[in-house]
């Protein structure tokens, strides 16, 4: 009787511990579990809505066409209320309860940096982080990007106003490390051309009274004020700085978001200039981008189209072709493995680069206005 018991026992549990790994790994006989935390409530949700419809929409389209290997690619998708705690713990979650085999779409360095150590801890790839910020660039054997750099956009940005004749400078910039680092990018660009900024605004990353730094701003009279935060943020500090009767022109960086921008500046938005690190949405004449369009209409059933989601959706492209190339049961490891040797892919007119020692997959940027009814002109 002992000896029946315990093979049972032994028995049940190998079997429990073999389906685990399976389930640990992300892949079982008819699905692959794909991770992603952003804030999908709070005064960011929108970005968050739009990185998981990208993601969904190429996901949506390869499993109407039979999935991957047969099996059906399935976003888990969770709520981080852009709190960098809970996306940490939503990592943890994803890993190491859900068992996903990749992490993509989180919105900033700030949620990405504390998803970081499990990602780590468990070899798990971290795909096409929703930021340009130094931290995430350095090299880290599991963090993939597809886009350029902050860095790469703030040259942009200031290249294009200088060759002008521009030379006065603000700069609004939230207090933490990623914020302190766009304001030395764009000091490092300004001191490049003999110049240095009129003024800088210093805000916290959840402040709603913007009337001091709005002050300082204004009276230093710049030609340009250059803006490297958060869409609400971002939109506030325009409309209260034109009403204060600034007539500088207003750039930003991808990382605002520009759709959401667009909305919340309504028709004070004409003329601001975001830099974006995809091509632009609207030119179907690039096949990456015809391709988003169609995917993103069947899947929302409507022409509701982003930079972000583009960039989502491009970013969905990479990972699913590195889970193709990775074969016929991919494994947190052969997936990084994979990613590695992703030389030179071009998605549709859109080149991400990777190797062994280089994740940083793209330093495409281009500059974009709003125009009227909140499109973007380029």
């Amino acid at each position: 009787m002992i000896r029946v018991t315990l093979t049972a026992a032994v028995g049940a549990l190998a079997c429990l511990f073999a389906g685990g790994v399976a389930h640990a790994q992300g892949v079982t006989k008819t699905n692959i579990l794909i991770g992603q935390s952003s804030p999908f409530s709070g005064s960011n949700k929108e970005l968050g809505e739009d990185i998981r419809e990208g993601l969904q929409a190429y996901f949506k389209q390869v499993n109407q066409a039979g999935g991957v290997n047969g099996r059906t690619l399935e976003l888990i998708a969770l709520d981080d209320g852009n709190d960098a705690k809970r996306s940490g713990e939503n990592a943890r979650i994803l890993i190491e309860q859900r068992g996903v085999l990749a992490l993509i779409g989180y919105a900033s360095a700030t949620l990405s940096l504390p998803a970081l150590p499990f990602a780590e801890k468990n070899k798990v790839a971290f795909v096409g982080p929703f930021t340009g910020a130094e931290p995430m660039r350095t090299f880290r054997r599991n963090v993939y990007n597809i886009r350029a750099s902050y860095a790469d956009e703030l040259e942009k940005i200031v290249d294009f106003y200088t060759t002008t004749g521009m030379k006065r400078f603000s700069v609004i910039h939230y207090d933490d490390p990623v914020g302190k680092e766009n304001l030395a990018a764009v000091e490092v660009a300004l001191t490049r051309r003999g110049l240095k900024p009129a003024s800088i605004g210093t805000l916290k990353r959840n402040q709603t009274d913007l009337g001091a730094a709005v002050s300082d701003v204004v009276k230093a009279a710049p030609d340009v004020v250059i803006a490297t935060t958060l869409y609400k943020t971002t939109g506030d500090f325009i409309k209260s700085a034109k009403k204060a009767g600034s007539g500088a022109a207003f750039a930003s960086i991808s990382f605002v978001g520009a759709s959401a921008l667009a909305s919340e500046l309504g028709d004070q938005g004409m003329g601001v200039v975001v830099s974006q690190v995809v091509p632009p949405y609207a030119r179907n004449s690039i096949p990456i981008v015809r391709e988003y369009q169609a995917a993103i209409e069947k899947s929302l059933g409507k022409k509701d189209y982003s930079f972000t989601s583009l960039e989502s959706y491009i970013g969905a492209k990479v990972l699913v072709e590195a889970i193709r190339r990775a074969g016929a049961n991919p494994t947190r490891e052969g997936l990084l493995k994979t990613l590695d040797s992703m030389q030179n892919f071009n998605v549709g007119g859109y080149q991400v680069d990777f190797s062994p020692s280089n994740h940083n997959g793209s330093k495409f940027v281009e500059l974009t206005a709003i125009s009227k009814a909140g499109r973007f002109a380029y």
